[in-house]
């Protein structure tokens, strides 16, 4: 593909996640636009298109409106006979849903980017990377937690070493999710469709643990299903072992009374400590190091920069895809890197499920 085209979008799911992906297809007009949209609720694709004008109007831009379709298969087929100019598909639809929209559009030869979790299963998760391999085609996985300023700074840190031998990492996502949440869609909360508190609400948290801290020896992990009337998980308790030899913690609940309370984690080190806290993880509350450096300089200017939001979430992850799909960029995050945040869940629900600690990795 030309360095300097246009790519040409389609998003499946209009639901409560496409407004992000829509504002940030829009802010990256110059390379993208955004030429269809497809649900089957008629009330989505009606909010989807009220969000796609509201927007171009606020940042004063001129675009044509996408295309609207109730059928993933009529999508395909008039990409096929080249009806429309179709580069990439968001798969922003039930997590369960992924691994067979991801190979019909791989066997289309277009590019693919899909919601977390990536799929609710392992042997999803690896049908989909093999698919795109097959066809030659980019599979990509939002996480954008990876291109918050605050994280970043933190991991250049542990690149560098400030840390030294990291000794414990602990993670926490303190969260509410009421009944009524579950209840809105009726593929909410399903161990097929979903995942729980877990697999999708804690996926971004477990994303970091080994983007931040390297690869997962093992797995201990107690799962249970407390106060939500749903197939999986609310609450999850794990003890992860590194690697490089830390040890680490992650605590999950749905619970959290009456409203979020973090999401955060925390790294200890011989030479260092840090801590990220906030409802989700934008911001920096402890930052000490046994030498002193130009970077440690930057936290209030970081923490500043976090709190005005700068950037929506979803928009670093869109300009590196972009660029990725355009061979000027490394994809930060591909569908391989999507597969170690699933095997580290899958491991967990493992674990819990058979009661004994879960090597990684898993087998294919």
């Amino acid at each position: 593909m030309p360095k300097n085209q246009v790519i040409n979008i389609a998003i499946i799911g209009c639901g409560r996640i496409s407004k992000n992906h829509i504002k940030s297809i829009i802010l990256c007009y110059k390379n993208a636009q955004l030429v269809a949209t497809c649900d089957i609720s008629e009330d989505n694709l009606k909010n989807a298109e009220c969000i796609f004008k509201e927007f171009a109007t606020e940042i004063n831009i001129e675009l044509n409106e996408p295309i609207k379709y109730n059928s993933y298969e009529k999508l395909l087929e008039d990409a096929n006979s080249k009806k429309i100019n179709l580069d990439l598909i968001i798969l922003a639809t039930p997590s369960g849903l992924h691994a067979i929209q991801v190979e019909k559009a791989a066997n289309a030869g277009i590019h693919i980017c899909t919601e977390k979790p990536m799929a609710t299963t392992w042997s999803d998760g690896l049908k989909m990377v093999k698919a795109c391999e097959r066809n030659k085609v980019k599979l990509f996985v939002v996480k954008q937690n990876r291109f918050s300023e605050i994280l970043q700074h933190t991991k250049k840190q542990i690149d560098k070493g400030r840390f030294g031998k990291l000794s414990l990492v602990n993670v926490n996502v303190f969260w509410q999710r009421p009944q009524k949440y579950y209840d809105e869609e009726n593929w909410r909360g399903t161990a097929k469709y979903d995942g729980g508190a877990l697999m999708n609400q804690a996926s971004h948290y477990v994303d970091l643990i080994t983007w931040l801290i390297g690869p997962v020896k093992n797995i201990s992990a107690s799962l249970a299903t407390i106060g939500r009337k749903i197939e999986v998980e609310d609450t999850a308790a794990i003890q992860i072992k590194f690697k490089n030899g830390a040890l680490g913690t992650m605590a999950v609940t749905m619970l959290t009374f009456p409203r979020n309370l973090e999401a955060s984690i925390t790294i200890l080190g011989e030479n260092g400590s840090v801590k990220i806290g906030g409802k989700t993880a934008n911001e920096i509350q402890h930052w000490e190091f046994a030498d002193q450096h130009d970077d440690d300089f930057m936290i209030e200017e970081l923490n500043n920069r976090s709190m005005k939001n700068v950037k929506i979430g979803h928009l670093p992850f869109y300009e590196n895809m972009l660029d990725a799909i355009r061979g000027k960029a490394y994809p930060i995050c591909d569908g391989n890197e999507g597969l170690k945040s699933l095997e580290f869940i899958i491991a967990a629900y493992k674990s819990s499920n058979e009661s004994n600690i879960v090597d990684l990795p898993l087998e294919n």
